[in-house]
């Protein structure tokens, strides 16, 4: 999928490849190994389905940057390439010329799983008029108000939202997000490799028109 110059694919679970000028991936996991190598890798937090070393060194080379959370640290010290490591926290921003990724919370509000007090993210991510939102594993949280109105004439915005349930939000639980987030596009995430499935995701799309936001379940590259 193209957004101008930017395109955007699915790698299965809530791995995602982001490229224009540079290759970007946020949480790896199952990819294969022909992937190309990487300028720059997010990962929203340490569970091995989104941190996955495995993956990570298939597409790592000498000086990519890995923005993570700190409690990657330890695994991402394992990689042989020398790499640039940046802490992810809720709040913090890099702006990197043309890019600019901003950080947010991500968490369970009524489940065990992903904790407030883990300092978990989800990812903001500018260049060139389109904006990508990578929610992380997450619950439909009070911070998702700060995206309102990110949706602008002069602008592409793209919400990946985690529809999987039990360990994140569900098909209905997400299509609220998307409703309060009001996204030009919205896109299922997090189905298929351990939890949910492609219905959910297709529920997901089905509420999401009801509610009047554009919604789509793009091929697993």
């Amino acid at each position: 999928m193209k957004f101008g110059d930017v395109e955007l694919k699915w790698l299965g679970h809530s791995g995602f490849l982001i490229k224009n000028s540079r290759v970007i991936y946020i949480d790896p996991y199952k990819i294969k190994d022909s992937c190309e190598k990487a300028d720059m890798i997010l990962i929203t937090h340490s569970h091995h389905d989104h941190c996955s070393i495995e993956d990570i060194e298939k597409i790592v080379q000498r000086g990519t940057r890995i923005i993570m959370t700190a409690d990657c640290q330890s695994k991402v010290a394992r990689i042989k390439f020398p790499v640039k490591m940046e802490i992810a926290e809720p709040g913090k921003s890099f702006n990197l010329g043309n890019l600019k990724i901003d950080m947010l919370p991500a968490y369970n509000v009524d489940k065990p799983f992903h904790s407030k007090d883990d300092f978990w993210v989800g990812y903001l991510i500018e260049m060139n008029k389109v904006l990508i939102y990578h929610a992380g594993d997450t619950d439909k949280i009070p911070e998702m108000h700060k995206l309102t109105g990110h949706k602008q004439k002069d602008k592409k915005f793209i919400a990946l939202l985690p529809v999987g349930g039990r360990f994140t939000m569900s098909p209905e639980e997400a299509a609220e997000a998307a409703e309060l987030i009001k996204p030009n596009l919205a896109v299922p995430m997090h189905y298929g490799s351990i939890v949910g499935n492609k219905k959910d995701a297709e529920e997901f799309c089905i509420l999401c028109k009801e509610k009047g936001i554009d919604a789509e379940i793009l091929d697993n590259y």
